[in-house]
């Protein structure tokens, strides 16, 4: 049996992040839609009987029924595969959701908040979906495999082995705990990147999101292919996304001015497919004006730029001369230990007190 496998593609998400580049969050929408295609037309191609979907699949908050219609159109041209979709916690299954209200084609089930057993050919599908934004407990840990002896898939959106009080939120799950219950395939949403070949004959998996949402999501994304039986399981991960979120570092320890930056960003090597963070780093000897920067570098696939260069100075060696800039500084620090200002803050406005000097 083929199946494909995809979570967290967030239909008709904002892209905030994206919003310095006039057009920019626009286009990855677009490129959004385009992604759902090509899985569709890749289902088509190599016969896939098996569309599993582990939620996120839109943004309850931004979507528009155009595109939930987009989404239905498309999964009318696979009539033979069965799709499954386990709602998340951004696009839950609540009583105004498209996932109530609109009507899905036949070749689409839809889980809810209650464990649920399909039975499709010769396969056992269970699946749990979010009701809610939040999800702080499931049955799914507690589920006995009906047919042992038969294919047995789980589909659900969770966070798998999170200790922090966000991942508690979000369906908690226990690697450990969900390999005793013996599914051959558990096909996991929420987690952004790739999980599926940390280990031998791997069976849980996070295939990652079809599409990069921002800085926090570098590296591939795509979609998992696989072909199951009772005794065997080929995982493949097709790449879908055209663009990369790539982030670079420049050190500015030898530059004096501004423009040496610009010329340095001007020079660089850059596919102008991806979208790139610039990171500056080293030490700096001149104040460092982003805003002049980012107005005048010119290079469209830049989409940020983050300052996280330290001062070229030596603060405590200064703050010892009997001078004008030395009593400054010693009057900077008592203020930072009077008033709990941090280091970076303090460190910004001696550098620019120094300059003025």
């Amino acid at each position: 049996m083929k199946f494909l496998h995809f979570a967290d593609l967030h239909l008709d998400t904002k892209f905030d992040s994206l919003n310095q580049i006039d057009g920019l969050p626009e286009k990855r929408r677009l490129e959004q839609r385009k992604i759902l295609r090509q899985i569709i037309n890749y289902i088509k191609e190599n016969d896939i009987q098996l569309l599993l979907i582990s939620g996120d699949l839109y943004e309850q908050k931004y979507i528009r029924k155009s595109s939930i219609e987009y989404i239905n159109n498309l999964f009318k041209e696979i009539p033979e595969t069965k799709i499954f979709i386990a709602p998340g916690n951004h696009d839950p299954y609540i009583a105004n959701s498209f996932y109530a209200s609109f009507d899905w084609n036949e070749n689409v089930y839809i889980f809810k908040d209650h464990i649920e057993k399909i039975d499709y050919k010769n396969i056992h599908i269970y699946g749990y979906g979010f009701t809610d934004y939040y999800c702080r407990e499931s049955e799914v840990e507690n589920i006995e495999i009906q047919n042992p002896e038969d294919i047995n898939i789980l589909i659900t959106h969770g966070a798998l082995d999170g200790g922090t009080e966000e991942f508690r939120e979000y369906n908690p799950l226990r690697e450990t705990r969900l390999k005793k219950i013996g599914f051959d395939y558990i096909a996991l949403g929420h987690i952004h990147k790739p999980y599926y070949k940390e280990e031998k004959d791997q069976r849980i998996v996070y295939p990652g999101s079809p599409i990069s949402l921002g800085f926090d999501e570098l590296g591939e994304h795509g979609v998992i292919v696989g072909e199951i039986s009772k005794k065997d399981i080929q995982l493949e991960f097709i790449p879908t996304d055209e663009r990369e979120f790539i982030e670079k570092e420049i050190d500015i320890t030898e530059f004096i001015s501004n423009e040496e930056i610009i010329e340095k960003l001007q020079k660089l090597e850059l596919d102008e497919k991806n979208l790139y963070k610039i990171i500056l780093i080293g030490k700096r000897y001149f104040t460092i004006n982003l805003n002049q920067i980012k107005k005048l570098h010119g290079i469209e696939n830049i989409v940020k730029i983050k300052n996280h260069t330290k001062p070229g100075i030596d603060i405590e060696k200064l703050a010892k001369e009997n001078n004008i800039k030395g009593i400054f500084i010693r009057r900077m620090l008592e203020k930072k230990e009077i008033e709990g200002l941090d280091d970076d803050f303090i460190e910004k406005a001696i550098e620019i007190g120094l300059e003025v000097l």
